[in-house]
């Protein structure tokens, strides 16, 4: 396979093949390529869980939005960002 890049990504892959991150050019690219690939599957999550939300709202499952359930949903946040597992 054959990839042309602009005169900047050149740059930038022989950087860092240059700073010592990475062997030869295409461990960049495949580097580059995972996390797009990640990226991809983290976009496709998050339309998922949107369209869920959308679909429980319609239907009357939402909860409406207060300060209540803000600071209840943050006290959660916190607990689990401490390495609790508050549900």
């Amino acid at each position: 396979m054959n990839v042309n890049l602009s005169e900047d990504l050149v740059r930038f892959v022989t950087e860092q093949t240059r700073q010592g991150g990475y062997t030869n050019q295409s461990e960049v690219v495949r580097a580059g390529l995972r996390l797009l690939r990640v990226q991809q599957q983290k976009h496709r999550a998050l339309l998922r869980a949107l369209k869920a939300g959308i679909s429980a709202a319609h239907a009357g499952r939402a909860k409406r939005m207060t300060g209540e359930l803000l600071r209840e949903i943050a006290a959660k946040g916190h607990g689990l960002v401490k390495g609790g597992s508050q549900s």
